[in-house]
């Protein structure tokens, strides 16, 4: 048999539409999604229903948050992140002895003051920069950095 060289086909990209996106803030559109995404699990949390996929976006959007923050967008949040990462971690450890999520109503609040810091946070910058703080989180949680401490609590 002899060999053969797949080519990779590429989709064309216009070089100036893609920069004019980057530099731009991210569309509604897209910002609903991870909003809709949020306020479920924050809810599902608040009805008892929450299951270890509503904690994991949770805890997605505290690290994001946390990453963006320490950058210094956003700084004033990172206070209000240091009790909603005490708050995650517990109810994982109450998820483990019980099999059941839940938080308080303190730490219900302290959650959504950390999703409206975020999504201010989101609001304020590029889309490129967003997507560069995505993947610095993703980075870290992959390469199980001691930063990164709510990602690896489950």
């Amino acid at each position: 048999m002899r060999k053969k060289c797949n080519r990779k086909v590429y989709k064309l990209v216009n070089p100036i539409t893609h920069a004019i996106e980057g530099a731009c803030i991210a569309s509604d559109a897209h910002l609903n999604q991870l909003r809709v995404r949020e306020l479920a699990a924050i809810e599902a949390f608040r009805i008892g229903q929450a299951t270890q996929q509503e904690w994991e976006d949770l805890a997605a959007m505290m690290n994001l948050c946390e990453n963006m923050a320490v950058a210094g967008i956003g700084g004033e949040a990172l206070p209000t992140l240091n009790a909603a990462h005490q708050h995650l971690i517990e109810a994982a450890k109450r998820f483990k002895a019980t099999g059941r999520m839940g938080l308080t109503f303190t730490a219900l609040q302290c959650l959504r003051d950390v999703y409206e810091y975020h999504d201010l946070q989101r609001q304020s910058i590029p889309r490129s920069v967003y997507e560069k703080h995505i993947k610095d989180v993703t980075n870290r949680i992959t390469s199980k950095s001691p930063e990164v401490t709510v990602a690896l609590a489950a």
